[in-house]
């Protein structure tokens, strides 16, 4: 019961968090998730690597790099476009 409780509340926090970033802060906030699922695709990667039990270890680490390479990837995307929003307008010819 006590671990439902934490998550609740975790989620009200977190939403309650992202509400209240401006859209100044955005990207660079974005650039710093990208950072840390660049660092869970290394923990899971080792995770899979140094373990006893082949099957588990191997199907979770897999779920975790593709999550994690999904996060990032989409990141760098949004980070992108935000940065070309932000850019300077080029003449068309």
């Amino acid at each position: 019961m006590m671990e439902l409780t934490i998550f609740v509340l975790a989620i009200f926090l977190g939403f309650e968090l992202i509400t209240k970033v401006p859209p100044t802060l955005h990207t660079p906030l974005m650039s710093g998730a990208n950072a840390i699922s660049g660092i869970t695709i290394v923990g899971a990667l080792t995770c899979a690597y140094f373990t006893n039990s082949p099957f588990m270890a191997n199907a979770m680490g897999f779920l975790a790099i593709a999550t994690a390479s999904i996060n990032v990837v989409g990141g760098f995307m949004v980070t992108d476009r935000m940065l070309t929003m932000f850019g300077s307008k080029k003449e068309e010819k």
